[in-house]
């Protein structure tokens, strides 16, 4: 309990965040971007700066960026197309848009590392798998200048654990539709540019996706999906038809031919849809196999889902989403909530045990209002 160690200070603490999805911007091009997730910047620069002072300027603080930091696919325009837009050049200038617009937030990390003992590792997820491209990497740590040292950017592990028994993972992994191997996904064309081989999620997300969120942005903000559905066929009933149907086609176009071209067999065929459609949510099931197969684990952390919540279960081991700071809402009646949650996991390592919190940011703000979207 937490209380137990009041008074005491920790020897390291470990912030974990993660989906936070930097865009383009909220406007680009002289337009309103509709495909801008992430609206808290200030909030942001706020709580980077929190954990770099008062009690933690001399403290070891590590921050984990849990996946989905850069948003990749959410990019309304660039000058490359069709296969040109998974390109390390389409890569590099898309990180660079999402830099430039939101650099108050790179400005902060920046500032965070320059201070004596701290440091981030960056785990990628599948919304910025891109920066699994060499160049980006490098472009980023030259972001950082002198201590992009203190920048560590997990390009192969899919697992990450910042102290004994804790183990970290974005959680696209558990998804077929956005799991990709990353030593198998860059490729090499005969004039020798690189390129990124995307899950088939990610192609969904920029083609189907995208295109009816600019119509309805909050497509891709409620939980849990099928409440969704069934609010959208009742009060929005020609548009829901439409996502529906766009859905079903592409899914059918995509998946099922190419199963078929690949003359896979019916029960086959089947048996891949269920994988493909099985969503991450049985925090239960996937707990228990992931501690069964790593005894030495005793909590495990993740995000994905954009769904904050932490487990405790009897035997000591604890599950932990880490969730998202974007907007969203929840039409579940046991979670009944829309707006920013500014979720985040704490980690205090002390000498004889390690405490693994679920925390909010509430932070402070110097304005009587905020935007309203």
């Amino acid at each position: 309990m937490r209380f137990l160690q009041k008074g005491k200070s920790s020897q390291k603490t470990v912030i974990v965040i993660s989906d936070i999805h930097l865009g383009a911007g909220a406007y680009f091009h002289g337009k309103r971007n509709l495909l801008e997730d992430f609206h808290v910047d200030k909030e942001f620069v706020e709580f980077i700066s929190y954990f770099s002072r008062g009690e933690y300027t001399s403290k070891e603080v590590e921050l984990v960026i849990n996946g989905d930091f850069f948003d990749f696919l959410s990019i309304p325009y660039i000058k490359f197309f069709d296969d040109e837009y998974w390109s390390e050049s389409a890569a590099l200038e898309k990180l660079k848009i999402i830099m430039q617009a939101h650099s108050e937030v790179m400005e902060s990390l920046k500032d965070f590392l320059s201070k004596k003992n701290k440091s981030i590792v960056y785990i990628i997820g599948n919304h910025d798998a891109e920066m699994l491209f060499e160049k980006l990497q490098n472009y980023l740590k030259e972001y950082f200048e002198e201590v992009g040292e203190r920048l560590i950017i997990k390009s192969e592990e899919e697992i990450y654990s910042p102290c004994k028994g804790v183990y970290i993972q974005h959680g696209h992994q558990y998804e077929f539709a956005h799991n990709y191997d990353p030593k198998k996904s860059i490729t090499q064309s005969e004039k020798g540019e690189n390129y990124f081989i995307p899950p088939w999620g990610s192609y969904y997300v920029i083609r189907v996706i995208n295109k009816f969120k600019v119509e309805r942005s909050y497509i891709n903000e409620v939980r849990p999906i099928k409440n969704f559905l069934i609010h959208g066929l009742i009060f929005d009933t020609f548009f829901t038809i439409r996502f529906m149907l766009a859905n079903a086609f592409y899914f059918i176009m995509v998946r099922f031919w190419a199963y078929r071209m690949n003359r896979k067999s019916w029960s086959e065929i089947s048996e891949q849809f269920k994988n493909e459609l099985q969503l991450f949510q049985n925090y239960h099931q996937i707990t228990r196999e992931f501690f069964e197969n790593n005894h030495e684990a005793k909590t495990l952390i993740v995000g994905h889902t954009h769904h904050p919540s932490i487990h405790y279960y009897q035997d000591g081991t604890t599950f932990v989403n880490t969730g998202t700071w974007t907007k969203m809402v929840s039409l579940d009646l046991e979670t009944l909530k829309q707006g920013h949650s500014l979720t985040f996991a704490q980690i205090d390592v002390y000498p004889k045990e390690t405490q693994v919190n679920l925390n909010e940011w509430t932070g402070k703000t110097e304005l009587p209002y905020t935007e309203f979207y």
